[in-house]
């Protein structure tokens, strides 16, 4: 870690928690006077006592030396409140179920935010019996590509991971399914609701309905040129 404990952090802490110093002292078995020194910045509590710190306001010690406490309100485990974080050096993907203080690479990272498909990141969504077969229109090179695809439902996640030269499509079981992540290496986490990813297929891709009627057109035409050649050779 390339952070220590700062007197701001216990003290908001010990604040919080309702604790005068000298309950705190207590707890910890120490003096008032050093949790009073650490609090004005003239001391700093040895490394041997991160830990009971961390036991006294019931957090970890990764949340006490980060500064970040976190209040999950995910009692629930509901995963369409999940987190996404990824890391930007080793591209480490990393799920939780609600708010976490999460480092890789010494880099502490922050959720990402998902946001609304957009007409550079497409999503194509079909049902196939059971399943949704999800299809990214987004190019899968080295320098620029699709990390991983997750599909989301109250009670579970389902996620996959892509790779830079392969495809950007995945297939997720439907059971419940109501949301449809995805991340860009370089443009972030975006979402869609599956429902309407295939509701848009009519109405959000301009040329479907256009190809479908030139393709039914031609069928037509060229399957009546068939019959005739066929004629004309008997």
């Amino acid at each position: 870690m390339n952070q220590y404990v700062t007197g701001a952090v216990i003290k908001e802490l010990r604040e919080k928690n309702r604790m005068t110093q000298l309950q705190l002292a207590e707890k910890l078995g120490v003096s008032d006077k050093s949790v009073s020194k650490w609090e004005n910045s003239r001391g700093l509590p040895d490394i041997t006592l991160l830990e009971p710190i961390a036991e006294a306001f019931r957090i970890s010690v990764t949340e006490l030396i980060s500064g970040n406490t976190i209040h999950n309100a995910n009692v629930s485990a509901n995963m369409l409140r999940s987190k996404f974080y990824v890391c930007p050096v080793c591209g480490n993907v990393i799920h939780s179920m609600g708010e976490a203080a999460i480092h890789c690479h010494g880099i502490q990272l922050v959720p990402l935010e998902a946001e609304a498909t957009d007409e550079r990141h497409m999503a194509f969504i079909e049902r196939v019996e059971d399943e949704y077969y999800v299809r990214i229109d987004h190019s899968m090179t080295k320098e620029h590509y699709i990390s991983f695809m997750a599909a989301a439902s109250s009670d579970d996640m389902q996620m996959v991971k892509l790779y830079p030269e392969g495809s950007a499509e995945a297939r997720f079981k439907i059971r419940g399914v109501r949301r449809i992540f995805f991340f860009c290496n370089r443009d972030g986490l975006f979402s869609i609701d599956p429902v309407k990813g295939i509701d848009d297929r009519e109405s959000g891709y301009n040329d479907t309905r256009e190809r479908r009627e030139l393709e039914k057109t031609a069928d037509m035409l060229f399957g009546k040129d068939l019959e005739d050649d066929n004629e004309e050779m008997v």
